[in-house]
């Protein structure tokens, strides 16, 4: 593997198998595939830093805030690596793993089967859920990574540190398949498989966390809603769910009796990550292979905004995420990774 020269990206590499996740932290990037093997690349130059493998395959991927320290998740257990030490914990549960969140630099949420798994940057188990009724789908911390919630069948369960029933339930009936949290604290959100988005508004409470107090639910998406992401503000939710974009209003009561703007450019969604440090600028990609730039938070509630840049590949867009607010990484099914910086038109 070696990076490959042209006009248009800052660096261009190809990997051998077809990336599932990017991520990028601390002057990394990490590039996942599906049959085992992350590529730990220099975000500046794509140059190899490391490879780690997870037998069975890899569905998720996370590096730590620092940089130190890679976690991946797939069908038959999750793994961890440190970049100090240049090795690697395995561990082989037999427990399907979609999601890892980090919290901080000291801890990592795994998904495993049915339960949450809390680990030390060692690969120790500090605590766990106790079963959920059905597979864990997706996590996400809150509260300064004091609480834990979790997304399984008819809900969302939050945990406080080292608790394994769940201290708040927030309700839906069905299965549930992405989560996000608002950055102001203020609303938890699911993507779920009846093509809806159920809504709970938290009201903080020093003694007992939050309760929820109303809830509301989006309906009418063609296709199931399986990516969920909040900006950096916590105004502003944008999801999958058809061959639009939908990007949600959270500022001041929240979206109830407002409409989304739309973001034109996909067959199918394949990936969406907003632009560190807010600003509005939003990035998504397609299974027809075109990468899009937005200024998704411009035009009145209900408009439909077309791309600030919109580039076409001749793969599938399999994966993307921020290096910093002015680099994007991203990859298609065949391997090909490419940064691109930001266009000058979009850092003003």
């Amino acid at each position: 593997m070696s990076p490959l020269a042209t006009a248009d990206a800052a660096w261009d590499t190809v990997v051998d198998d077809a990336p599932v996740a990017v991520t990028a932290a601390a002057g990394l990037v990490a590039v996942a595939g599906a049959d085992g093997t992350a590529w730990v690349l220099d975000a500046a130059t794509g140059e190899p830093v490391a490879t780690v493998t997870l037998p069975g395959g890899i569905l998720a991927a996370g590096l730590s805030p620092n940089g130190a320290h890679l976690a991946l998740a797939g069908p038959f257990g999750h793994a961890l690596w440190s970049r100090a030490l240049g090795t690697t914990h395995v561990a082989a549960t037999g427990a399907w793993s979609s999601a890892v969140r980090w919290a901080g630099t000291d801890r990592v949420a795994v998904a495993s089967g049915r339960r949450a798994l809390v680990l030390g940057v060692d690969g120790r188990e500090l605590w766990t859920t106790d079963p959920a009724p059905s597979t864990v789908t997706d996590l996400a911390w809150h509260r300064e990574g004091r609480r834990l919630a979790t997304a399984a069948y008819n809900g969302v369960r939050c945990y406080e540190r080292h608790s394994r029933r769940p201290v708040v339930e927030y309700p839906y009936l069905g299965s549930h398949l992405a989560l996000a949290i608002a950055p102001t604290g203020k609303w938890i959100c699911s993507g779920n498989q009846d093509a809806s988005i159920h809504i709970w508004r938290i009201l903080p409470q020093p003694s007992a966390g939050g309760t929820p107090i109303g809830d509301l639910t989006m309906h009418g998406y063609p296709e199931k809603i399986s990516r969920l992401a909040f900006d950096d503000t916590g105004f502003w939710l944008a999801s999958d769910g058809a061959p639009d974009i939908t990007v949600w209003d959270f500022a001041g009561p929240g979206p109830e009796g407002t409409r989304p703007r739309t973001l034109r450019a996909h067959e199918t969604v394949t990936a969406l990550a907003w632009r560190p440090g807010g600003g509005g600028v939003l990035a998504s990609a397609g299974a027809e292979g075109v990468l899009a730039l937005w200024r998704a938070t411009t035009g009145r509630p209900g408009a439909q905004l077309t791309p600030t840049q919109a580039t076409e590949y001749d793969q599938a867009v399999t994966a993307l995420a921020w290096s910093g607010p002015d680099l994007l990484v991203h990859a298609d099914w065949q391997g090909r990774v490419r940064a691109t910086r930001l266009p000058a038109a979009l850092t003003r």
